[in-house]
Formats: structure tokens, C-alpha cells, sequence
């Protein structure tokens, strides 16, 4: 069974989570507090020398880090990647972007403001200015398509609904992006995911 190891509070985690889940793969949920320090033990630096979550460990004893190569590694074959090359390497591309222009910014500041207290108006301005630029970003490509890679839900939608059903928890406002309003609830329903508040 697949060991993961995770804090719950974070939307990579969760995203490893929701693959398991959505794919039936059997796996053991191993919480990891961030906040007070357990991903710097002793003990979890030799499952991870980075001291990050999430960190798997395979029935075999291997140990795979990153939250978009776990799940690429976990969901190969599945129907959460698309068996057209050109089509899956569209769906790598979301998934590159999401840790380098989603991420940094969207969960940035939402860990600012619910774990560090700050307010919206004590927000680095770039970082929200780089937010909103994401979800505009994430809106034009949904008023073309139902799901980020196309039609059908892939690991991309995966990766970008960890952090973007929780923008509001950031700072961010959703009003204006009907298409991310639409996708987040299709892309909730797709993998099993319950609404926030449902």
C-alpha cells in the first residue's frame, strides 16, 4: 500500500490524495505538520532529503517527492492522461505552469493570510497583480474548452484546482471568472472531490 506522507492543509498534498482516490489506488495517509517542524525529523529527511510534502513511499520502499511527479507517476496509464502525446504534453504544460505561475502566487498568499495572519492589504502587490494574471489566464482557456486540456479531466485540472478552489482563502475574488467558477465545481464532481462547505 502507498504511504503518503502529507500535511492536509496543503494543496499539493491534497492532490496526491484525490488521485489515490480517484483511480482506487490503495494508500495510507501519513499526517504531516509543517507548521510545527515534521517535515525536518530525522526521521522524514531520510524519506526526503528536501524536507517537503508530499513525500510517497512505494510498497517497495522507494520515495517519489513533488506533488506533479507523484501523481504523473501514479496516474500513468490511467484515463487522467491523455493518450495522445501531443495531448499529454498540453497537459505537462499546465501542470510546469501551475508550479511556476499559479502556485507561487495563489497559495503564497493564501498561506500568508490564513496561517500568517496578514490581511489582504498587507499582501505583497505583485504577487496578487501575478494572481489574478493567473486565473485570467485560466479563465480564457475554460471559456474555450470544459477542462484544461481539452474535454475531459486530466491531471492538470488536478494540479490547478488544488490552490484555485481556495483563491478566496488568499485574497482572491472569483466573481469575474465564471469559467474557473464552472470548471472548479465540474472538476470537484469529476474526481469526488465535496465542494468546499458541501
Amino acid at each position: 500500500m502507498i504511504k503518503i506522507y502529507g500535511d492536509s492543509n496543503s494543496g499539493n498534498c491534497l492532490k496526491v490524495k484525490w488521485v489515490c482516490d480517484r483511480l482506487a489506488l490503495p494508500h495510507g495517509w501519513i499526517e504531516i505538520d509543517t507548521l510545527k517542524g515534521e517535515t525536518r525529523t530525522t526521521r522524514f529527511l531520510k524519506l526526503n532529503s528536501a524536507g517537503q510534502v508530499p513525500t510517497v513511499e512505494l510498497d517497495d520502499g522507494r520515495t517519489l517527492a513533488q506533488s506533479n511527479a507523484i501523481i504523473r507517476y501514479l496516474a500513468s496509464g490511467s484515463d487522467l492522461i491523455p493518450s495522445d502525446a501531443f495531448a499529454a504534453a498540453k497537459m505537462d504544460e499546465w501542470l510546469f505552469w501551475e508550479q511556476y505561475s499559479h502556485e507561487p502566487y495563489i497559495a503564497v498568499c493564501r498561506f500568508q493570510m490564513r496561517y500568517l495572519g496578514k490581511s489582504a492589504s498587507d499582501l505583497d502587490p505583485d504577487k496578487v497583480k501575478r494572481g489574478y494574471a493567473a486565473l485570467a489566464r485560466m479563465e480564457s482557456q475554460l471559456a474555450a474548452t470544459r477542462f484544461l486540456a481539452g474535454g475531459a479531466v486530466s491531471l492538470a485540472d488536478v494540479a490547478l484546482l488544488a490552490y484555485t478552489r481556495l483563491a478566496h482563502e488568499g485574497g482572491f475574488h472569483l466573481d469575474g471568472y465564471a469559467a474557473v467558477r464552472r470548471w472548479i465545481g465540474e472538476t470537484e464532481h469529476a474526481l469526488g472531490v465535496a465542494p468546499l462547505g458541501g
